[in-house]
């Protein structure tokens, strides 16, 4: 490890990491040396994503160096127009995405490749948005979205203006092992831009961004917007100034922004886990609303590619609404709001199949992607024909995109979206509580959980645990089909067996007889097993919202105890 330590301080220009990692080798901190030179961030659909530190297994500049020069060594080689077309490079607030960000376009410039770099932090559907508008080889944004404080990231998109899925995760991943063996070049910026190989994304750009928000269509539905209010929460993010801007375009007068967390702060002071999933989070922005009488509290992460939001119930409290109920109206609103015949939705195969079930009521194509907004986007563009159009994909861990102005989740124009939604529902004397009802009456009630066990990292993969001995039955409900991703078959109970159109992953999905769903998953990144539990109740007209609810959830309770018991 001495040679590694040796040769990583040779080759680190920073003088802040070179400074850490002597001082952990003077301290003999030997756990601390092994963790992060134990082999190295590993590259991969979503990028890099690691804790800031000196070291191969952090996020640190010489990480950074060496994973631009990866990259753009495999656009020059897969794209003979790359460094013309130029890659679009962008940031959050956290302390070194601005110097993450500079150096990634230093290395760029360095290979001959035109770099377009915002002048200032940019939510990441905003730099997204660059690719298609400014027709790039690829972009980057530096960010670890609702991570920690401590972490940081390098997410790439291809030029299809979507997250790069295989082949390209692969490809550029091999070209930065080489890359951490060849020498490092670095164009100073001044020098890239005096030689035309830098161009500032300055405040035109991020009103080109809004402009095109504006001119969505599916952003369109002004239906009295001043009869609603808001709070609105950045959360300590980057998304606060274009969020207020889009919903003042929009018409929506009566918007409260939480003060204390509205400008961008890496550090994250109010907020225990910068992630409006997690409990507490939303906290200030619910106290906003309830100061201001408004109806909505709204939300998005940091870096400004989730939605999150909370509605006033008949009680006067707030209750945050799941990505998937989320989901749920958004499907509904914009297929009754196109003729759905001619368009197409999707979502992930953990979020809820109420979609799919009022997609084909409605006359819309449905499909449906491994988890990742990578596949939803990606698999839409393969998807969409002239006579379907890309209308809408969700993911039920808060992400949304409407419309195809950015390929990927888009928090600011699902922010302006559900104030719409809101809005028109208020017209009708109708809150988004009256509207989930009925849907769930017209439907049935749709309940969803998601929960996570530790497992043994020395113990065998417990999927194919369960392949070996594959269950007849979960909480005393038969199973009608099981859907084998690593196998791409679905069986079903009498034997019978199809083909899964899917890339292939480690998914066990089991459909029971009422229509509950049970679906098996390792975590990519931690060993724990993710279970995500959908449990389906039909309502009567004469029933209570409230009964039905808490049936939903008793029987929700039993299939999650019965199953986690018997793995």
């Amino acid at each position: 490890m001495n040679n590694e330590i040796t040769r990583w301080l040779q080759r680190d220009s920073d003088p802040k990491s070179r400074q850490e990692l002597q001082q952990l080798v003077a301290d003999n901190a030997t756990t601390e040396l092994a963790d992060r030179f134990n082999g190295r961030l590993a590259f991969g659909t979503a990028g890099l994503r690691g804790i800031v530190g000196a070291g191969p297994n952090r996020m640190n500049r010489l990480v950074i160096q060496e994973t631009a020069t990866g990259l753009g060594q495999y656009l020059l080689r897969t794209d003979s127009n790359a460094a013309h077309k130029g890659v679009v490079i962008g940031y959050d607030g956290r302390p070194d995405s601005r110097q993450f960000a500079h150096d990634t376009a230093a290395v760029l410039a360095g290979q001959g490749i035109k770099v377009y770099l915002t002048i200032k932090v940019a939510a990441t559907p905003i730099v997204a948005f660059g690719v298609k508008h400014l027709h790039t080889a690829a972009a980057v944004v530096v960010t670890a979205s609702h991570n920690p404080p401590a972490y940081n990231g390098f997410k790439v998109y291809w030029n299809n203006g979507a997250q790069i899925i295989p082949p390209h995760d692969a490809g550029i991943a091999a070209e930065i092992d080489k890359a951490t063996q060849s020498d490092l070049h670095l164009m100073d910026l001044a020098e890239a831009e005096a030689k035309g190989l830098l161009v500032w994304l300055d405040d035109a750009y991020y009103q080109d961004y809004r402009q095109a928000i504006n001119a969505t269509p599916l952003l369109n539905n002004h239906h009295n917007p001043q009869a609603i209010s808001l709070a609105y929460t950045a959360m300590h993010g980057v998304g606060a100034e274009m969020a207020e801007t889009l919903l003042a375009d929009a018409g929506f007068t009566h918007v409260y922004s939480v003060a204390a967390q509205r400008e961008p702060d890496g550090a994250f002071p109010t907020v225990k886990f910068p992630n409006p999933e997690e409990p507490g989070a939303m906290d200030l922005v619910i106290a906003e609303a309830k100061q201001h009488g408004a109806i909505l509290a709204c939300a998005n992460d940091p870096d400004a590619d989730r939605f999150a939001v909370a509605a006033r119930c008949a009680d006067g409290g707030f209750q945050m609404l799941t990505g998937d109920q989320v989901g749920t109206l958004f499907g509904y609103y914009l297929l009754n709001h196109v003729q759905a015949s001619a368009h197409l939705v999707g979502n992930t195969i953990v979020s809820s199949t109420l979609l799919g079930k009022i997609a084909t009521a409605l006359g819309a194509q449905y499909y449906q992607t491994l988890t990742g907004f990578k596949w939803l986007t990606n698999v839409a563009m393969d998807r969409q024909t002239d006579d379907h159009q890309f209308l809408f994909a969700y993911e039920e861990a808060l992400g949304y995109t409407i419309g195809n102005t950015v390929w990927d989740k888009d928090g600011l124009s699902a922010l302006v979206a559900f104030a719409q939604l809101t809005a028109e529902l208020t017209t009708k004397g109708q809150t988004v509580w009256d509207q989930l009802e009925a849907i769930y009456r017209e439907y049935g009630l749709y309940l969803n959980a998601q929960r996570s066990i530790a497992l043994d990292p020395t113990a065998a993969p417990i999927g194919d645990s369960l392949r070996a001995m594959p269950p007849q039955a979960i909480a005393g409900l038969a199973i009608d089909s099981t859907e084998d991703f690593k196998t791409s078959l679905r069986t079903f109970a009498d034997g019978s067996v199809e083909a899964i159109d899917l890339p292939i992953s480690d998914v066990l999905i089991y459909h029971l007889e009422d229509g509950a769903r049970v679906v098996v998953r390792p975590s990519g990144t931690e060993p724990k097993l993710k279970c995500y539990y959908e449990v389906v109740e039909p309502m009567s007209q004469e029933e209570t919202f409230e009964h039905a609810q808490l049936r939903a959830q008793e029987t929700m309770d039993r299939l999650i105890a019965q199953h986690q018991a018997s793995l």
